[in-house]
């Protein structure tokens, strides 16, 4: 039985019974397997707010909406994978955690731009009862989101990207089995720079540093 309470969903979306957010929004035609785009959300698609909660603070960064675009265009699938702590912190609930997610994909849709699927966890080890987990499988740096994503859409994963602003997101990619990724230093790029800069020491994980995202879109060819 799914312990984890939520308000009515949007289309697409479930808690799934590990308490993850789960939203599959648009499936690739193409059932041979397709390079993916990851991205985390906070300071890399919208502009970092501490705990954002609220539609009149998300502002998409600029080229977020570019780069979507592009990878929809080559049939690329976009899949957002998001900690979301504050829930388990009681800094929100899912009804906020909703609004803004809608706000986010309708100011991409105003720009011709949409995502395949979101994943979100809201579990942390120093969260509360039922989001209090000390480690769990989907928070990144763990794989979990990505492989939810595998199971849902025909990924090649030796072809797809991440973008993050931590060494977390990163971290996920490379244990998910991606091959590549980019940090990028706007939300908290800054502070982390020098933990994501060891990952450029792994002969089976790329990275790239950007300023943003950009600038990141010169960096990627599937």
């Amino acid at each position: 039985m799914n312990v984890y309470k939520h308000p009515p969903l949007p289309f697409g979306a479930e808690i799934e019974n590990d308490g993850v957010w789960c939203q599959i929004l648009n499936r690739s035609p193409n059932r041979s397997r397709r390079p993916a785009l990851f991205l985390d959300r906070d300071g890399v698609i919208v502009e970092e707010v501490h705990y954002l909660s609220r539609v009149e603070d998300v502002r998409i960064i600029d080229g977020a909406a570019e780069i979507i675009a592009s990878a929809n265009a080559q049939n690329i699938s976009v899949i957002i994978i998001t900690n979301q702590s504050g829930i388990a912190r009681g800094k929100f609930g899912w009804q906020h955690f909703i609004d803004v997610q809608e706000k986010i994909l309708a100011d991409l849709d105003n720009q011709n731009a949409y995502v395949n699927a979101v994943f979100a966890c809201p579990f942390h080890s120093e969260g509360h009862t039922p989001y209090q987990h000390p480690d769990h499988p989907c928070r990144k740096p763990n794989p979990g989101m990505i492989e939810k994503a595998k199971r849902n859409f025909s990924i090649d994963k030796q072809k797809s990207w991440i973008i993050g602003d931590r060494a977390a997101d990163l971290s996920a990619g490379k244990n998910g089995g991606l091959c590549r990724g980019i940090h990028v230093a706007t939300g908290h790029g800054d502070d982390v720079e020098q933990n994501a800069a060891v990952l450029l020491k792994d002969t089976y994980f790329d990275v790239v540093l950007s300023t943003s995202i950009a600038d990141a879109i010169k960096h990627i060819t599937f």
